[in-house]
C-alpha cells in the first residue's frame, strides 16, 4: 500500500490514536539509526563536542586523514550518543535556538509506541521485547565499516539477553538505511575484493527482520556532490541553500568516504548539457572530477596550501602528506564508493530477500537530480550549476530559470528524490507487487516534508506506529 500526505497542514493526535495499541506487549526489539550528521562527535579526553556545533573547535576538525588506507584513516574524536537535539552556539544557550533533531522520533516511540529505551552494555532479562536501542556512529568513516560494528553489537546484545534467535526491526533515517541494508545483506562480510562482483549471503538477516527507511538515499544523491563541493550548510531551505555557518567544510567533506558513498549510483546519476540533454559523467572516475574541477582536491589553492602545509591547524597536525598521496587516496575513496553502491544494487536484485523493506519519504519538495554542465566561453573552464538559473547557450538559446529549474529537479524531500528512495533508476527487474520499484517493498508512505524533518513528521509516525505495533512476538 502507498499512500501520500500532501493535503491541508493537519496532523494525527497520536496519544490517542494509539491509546491502547502502545499497551500492547510482546513487540520485537527496535534498533533506531541515525543519518549522516546524526550522532555526536566529541574529544575523548576533554569531552569537548565537535559535532554538533556551529562553532569550530580549537582542538579537533571534523576531518580525517586523507591516505590510500582508507580503514587506517583515523583521529581522536570517539562517538557520543545520537542528536537528540542541538543549539547552534552551546556558550550562548539563552540565545542560541534549539534544533530538534531525533528527539520527537524517541518521544514518539516512548509516549504512543509504548517502547522503553534499553541499554547495549547492560541490558535487562526483559529486554528483548517492547524495547529500543540507538545506534551512534562515525557518520564520517566508510558505511560497511559502520553495519559490520552494527551487526557486531547486535550479536553481542543477543548473547547477553540469551537469546539466539532474537531478530531485531531497524528504523533508519537517511543514511542509516544503507548502514542498514549492508547489514542485512552482507553480515559481518568486507566488500569483496576489486573485479569481484558481490553476492548478498543474507547472513544479516539472523539479526535483522525488517527495515523502516526514512528517507533513504538507495540510489544516492545529487546532495552529496554539492555538499564534496561546497560543503554541508546547518540550513536547509527549498530550491536556495542559505550558508549561516558552513560548519562541515568542503575540505572536512572531501575525507569523509560516506559522503562519496552518498553519490548517485552508476544508471541513476544525471548530468545536464548547455541544451539540458542528458550527458555522461562516470562520477567514479578521478578524471571526471579533474575535467570539471570538482571539490578541494582539484583546487589549485587547496592543492598548493596542502603541498606547504598550510592548512587549517587541526588539520596540519594530522600530516596530511603529499599530493601523491592526496590523489592516491581520492582515487581508492571514489573505487570502494561504487563497490559500496554495487553491493547495495545486488541486493535490490531478486530473489531472495528475507528482510522485509518499508519506505517513508517525502515527495512534496524540489529535489536536485541533475546538475548542469556549462563550458565559460571566456576561462574555458566548466561551471556546474547545483541552483537553478537562467543562461544563454553557445548557439544564443536562452533558457529561462523556470525552465533550467524544471530540468534539474524532481519532487523529493529536498535532499533525496521520490525516485532514490524507491530505487525506480534500477527497474526492471521489479521486486515489488506494489511499487515500480527493485525493492521487495511491503510498504510506503509519502509525506509534506524536508528531509531533516521527515523522523518528525506526525503523519510518517502515525504510519510506521502503526506497522510496529501491530507486530507481536509469538
Amino acid at each position: 500500500m502507498a499512500s501520500a500526505g500532501c493535503g491541508a497542514r493537519r496532523t494525527p493526535d497520536l496519544a490517542r490514536i494509539f491509546e491502547r495499541a502502545r499497551a500492547r506487549k510482546g513487540k520485537p526489539p527496535l534498533v533506531v539509526v541515525p543519518g549522516i550528521l546524526g550522532s555526536v562527535l566529541q574529544n575523548g579526553k576533554t569531552g569537548e563536542i565537535v559535532w554538533p556545533s556551529a562553532i569550530r573547535s580549537d582542538v579537533d576538525g571534523l576531518s580525517l586523514p586523507a591516505t590510500p588506507n582508507l580503514a587506517a584513516n583515523r583521529d581522536d574524536l570517539e562517538v557520543g550518543g545520537i542528536v537528540t537535539s542541538a543549539r547552534l552556539f552551546p556558550k550562548l544557550e539563552r540565545f542560541s535556538p534549539e534544533v530538534l533533531v531525533y528527539r520527537e522520533l524517541l518521544r514518539a516511540l516512548q509516549s504512543y509506541g509504548g517502547y522503553r529505551e534499553g541499554s547495549w552494555e547492560h541490558p535487562a532479562p526483559g529486554d528483548y521485547e517492547d524495547t529500543y536501542y540507538v545506534f551512534p556512529y562515525d557518520w564520517r568513516r566508510d558505511n560497511v565499516e559502520s553495519a559490520r560494528l552494527l551487526v557486531s553489537r547486535l550479536g553481542a546484545l543477543k548473547r547477553k539477553l540469551n537469546k539466539p534467535d532474537l531478530r531485531f526491526n531497524v528504523l533508519a533515517h537517511s543514511m542509516g538505511g544503507l548502514v542498514a541494508r549492508y547489514a542485512a545483506a552482507y553480515g559481518d562480510a568486507d566488500l569483496p575484493p576489486e573485479g569481484t562482483a558481490p553476492a548478498p549471503t543474507w547472513e544479516g538477516a539472523r539479526d535483522i527482520a525488517k527495515i523502516f527507511m526514512i528517507g533513504t538515499p538507495n540510489e544516492g544523491s545529487a546532495e552529496a556532490l554539492v555538499t564534496l563541493l561546497e560543503g554541508y550548510s546547518v540550513t536547509e531551505g527549498l530550491r536556495r541553500r542559505v550558508h549561516l555557518l558552513n560548519k562541515l567544510s568542503r575540505e572536512d567533506a572531501i575525507t569523509a568516504p560516506s559522503i562519496f558513498e552518498l553519490l548517485p549510483h552508476d544508471g541513476a546519476a544525471r548530468f545536464l548539457d548547455e541544451n539540458l540533454q542528458p550527458v555522461q559523467v562516470d562520477l567514479y572516475d578521478p578524471a571526471a572530477w579533474r575535467e570539471y574541477g570538482w571539490s578541494p582536491v582539484n583546487d589549485p589553492d587547496f592543492r598548493r596550501r596542502y603541498s606547504e602545509g598550510r592548512l587549517r591547524d587541526e588539520e596540519a597536525r594530522r600530516k596530511p602528506g603529499t599530493l601523491e598521496v592526496l590523489d592516491q587516496y581520492f582515487a581508492a575513496v571514489l573505487r570502494r564508493a561504487r563497490r559500496f553502491q554495487d553491493a547495495l544494487d545486488a541486493a535490490a536484485l531478486p530473489p531472495p530477500r528475507p528482510v522485509a523493506l518499508y519506505a517513508f519519504g517525502g515527495d512534496c519538495e524540489e529535489t536536485l537530480s541533475a546538475p548542469v554542465l556549462l563550458r565559460d566561453p571566456k576561462s574555458q573552464r566548466w561551471q556546474t550549476l547545483t541552483q537553478p538559473r537562467p543562461f544563454r547557450n553557445s548557439a544564443g538559446r536562452e533558457w529561462t530559470r523556470k525552465e533550467v529549474e524544471r530540468a534539474m529537479y524532481e519532487p523529493g524531500d529536498g535532499r533525496v528524490t521520490r525516485r532514490s528512495l524507491l530505487g525506480e533508476s534500477h527497474v526492471p527487474p521489479r521486486g515489488s507487487e506494489l511499487f515500480v520499484s527493485p525493492y521487495a517493498l511491503a510498504y510506503a508512505v509519502f509525506a509534506c516534508d524536508l528531509h531533516s524533518d521527515l523522523q518528525k513528521n506526525k503523519t510518517l509516525q502515525d504510519n510506521a506506529l502503526t506497522l510496529l505495533l501491530s507486530e507481536v512476538m509469538n
